[in-house]
C-alpha cells in the first residue's frame, strides 16, 4: 500500500490532471507575489484581511521559500536605485543574460545585505511566525515536496520543481530582465522599464512594468484601455469580498475645458500628472512634427530620422543615442525646438522642492514662449495645459 502511494500518490490522476493543478498552484504562486508582495506589502496600494494576508504568507512560504520583508525590502530598493550600479538585478548594468537567467541568485545576494534590509523592510510583518516558522526558508519547499509526493507519487516531485522554478525564471528573470530591456513604453519614466505585453495573465499583470514603475503605488497596473491585468481583477474580486480595501490607483487627468489662465492648480495637475504630460507631449506634438519633417526632409536624411524616433521622446540615451539625436537636431529647426521644449518642462517638476510661486512662474513661462515658436502643435499643447486639473481622490 506505501509503494502504491509513492509511486502513484493518493489522487492517481492522469497526466492532464497534473498538468491542470501545477497551473493552477504556480497561477496563485503568481497572485500572491503580485497582489499581496509587491502591489500590498512593496508599495501599499492596498489594503488587505489579515485571513487572506496569512494565506498568502503561508503559500509563499511553502512554494517559493521568500520572506515577505526580504523581498519588500529588495523590491523598494530597486526602485531606489533603479538602473544604477546599486541596482540589485538591472540588465542595463549586469546584462540581460545575466539577470535574465541569473535572477534568483541576484535576488539572493541582495537578501544578505543586511543592512539595505533593515532600511527599507519598514511596515512589513515581524510576529512570531516571520521570526520562529517563515524564517526556515528550506522547512517550507520540503513541505511542499512532500505534499506533491503525497498526492501524485514520484510525478509530484516534478510537479514541485515546475512550481519551485516559476518565480525565479518568471519574477526574478523575465520582469527584472525583460522587463527592464525589451518591449513597449506608455510612459516615459526615468528608468528601462519596458511593457512586455499588454495582457497581464502569466505573470499577473507584472507584464506591464513600464506603467507601474511610471506610477509605482497603483494598485491597477494596466493603464491603457486595451490593456488587461488580472491582478487587478483579483483585486476587485477580493474587494467585493470585503477581504481588500484600494487605496490608490493612477488616475488620468480631469480636463476642464475653456481655462484661460495658468493657475496653482494647473501646476499641480501637471506635476502630479507628469507622466501622462510627457506621453501626451510625444504623441501631439513630437510625433506630428517628426512626421512634418520626415515629408520635407531630403531622402538621405529620412531613415535616420525614422531610426531615431523614440530618440526624441527619451531622457536614457547612450553615446550612440545621443550622436543620432545631435544628427536630427541639426538638420531640423522644429525638431530640435521641440525637443527643447520636452527638456524645459521636465525641468519645471524636477524643480518641484521649489516654492509654488516659482512652480507658477515656470509653467505660465513655458506656455507663453512654446505659443510664440510658431510650431502649430506645440501651441495647441501649450493651450491645452491651461486646462489640466488635480485628480480628486480614488476612482
Amino acid at each position: 500500500m506505501i509503494d502504491l502511494v509513492l509511486i502513484q500518490g493518493l489522487m492517481d490522476w492522469e497526466w492532464w490532471g497534473l498538468v491542470l493543478f501545477t497551473l493552477v498552484a504556480t497561477h496563485i504562486t503568481i497572485i500572491s507575489v503580485t497582489v499581496y508582495l509587491h502591489r500590498c506589502q512593496a508599495h501599499r496600494a492596498l489594503d488587505m484581511h489579515p485571513v487572506l494576508a496569512h494565506f498568502f504568507r503561508a503559500w509563499l512560504w511553502l512554494t517559493t521559500g521568500m520572506e515577505t520583508h526580504e523581498w519588500v525590502a529588495v523590491h523598494r530598493y530597486h526602485h531606489a536605485r533603479c538602473e544604477t550600479p546599486e541596482d540589485p538585478h538591472s540588465p542595463q548594468v549586469l546584462g540581460i543574460r545575466k539577470v535574465l537567467w541569473q535572477g534568483a541568485e541576484l535576488y539572493g545576494d541582495a537578501t544578505h545585505n543586511k543592512p539595505v534590509v533593515e532600511r527599507y523592510r519598514h511596515g512589513t510583518p515581524d510576529d512570531w511566525l516571520s521570526r520562529q516558522v517563515y524564517s526556515l526558508n528550506y522547512l517550507g519547499v520540503t513541505l511542499m515536496l512532500l505534499i506533491d509526493v503525497l498526492l501524485f507519487g514520484i510525478p509530484g516531485i516534478v510537479v514541485w520543481a515546475v512550481q519551485m522554478l516559476w518565480i525565479p525564471f518568471f519574477a526574478a528573470g523575465v520582469i527584472n530582465g525583460l522587463g527592464h530591456y525589451w518591449g513597449y513604453r506608455n510612459f516615459d519614466s526615468p528608468d528601462a522599464s519596458t511593457n512586455l505585453i499588454p495582457w497581464g495573465i502569466l505573470i499577473g499583470g507584472e507584464e506591464m512594468h513600464n506603467n507601474h514603475h511610471a506610477h509605482p503605488s497603483s494598485a491597477k497596473l494596466s493603464a491603457q484601455w486595451w490593456e488587461f491585468d488580472i491582478g487587478w481583477f483579483y483585486i476587485r474580486l477580493f474587494e467585493w469580498v470585503g477581504l481588500t480595501k484600494v487605496r490608490r490607483v493612477a488616475q488620468r487627468p480631469v480636463i476642464q475645458q475653456d481655462h484661460t489662465a495658468i493657475d496653482m492648480n494647473t501646476v499641480k495637475a501637471v506635476v502630479q500628472h507628469r507622466m501622462h504630460v510627457l506621453a501626451n507631449y510625444a504623441r501631439e506634438v513630437i510625433q506630428p512634427v517628426i512626421r512634418t519633417e520626415l515629408y520635407r526632409s531630403e531622402r538621405q536624411c529620412r531613415g535616420i530620422v525614422n531610426q531615431a524616433r523614440r530618440l526624441l521622446a527619451s531622457d536614457r540615451l547612450d553615446a550612440v543615442g545621443r550622436q543620432r539625436l545631435n544628427t536630427i537636431l541639426e538638420k531640423s529647426q522644429a525638431l530640435a525646438t521641440v525637443h527643447q521644449y520636452r527638456c524645459r518642462l521636465r525641468d519645471i517638476w524636477e524643480r518641484s522642492a521649489s516654492n509654488q510661486e516659482v512652480l507658477l512662474k515656470s509653467l505660465q513661462r513655458w506656455c507663453k514662449d512654446a505659443e510664440e515658436t510658431g510650431i502649430e502643435v506645440l501651441q495647441d499643447f501649450a493651450r491645452s495645459l491651461r486646462n489640466y486639473r488635480p485628480a480628486p481622490g480614488l476612482s
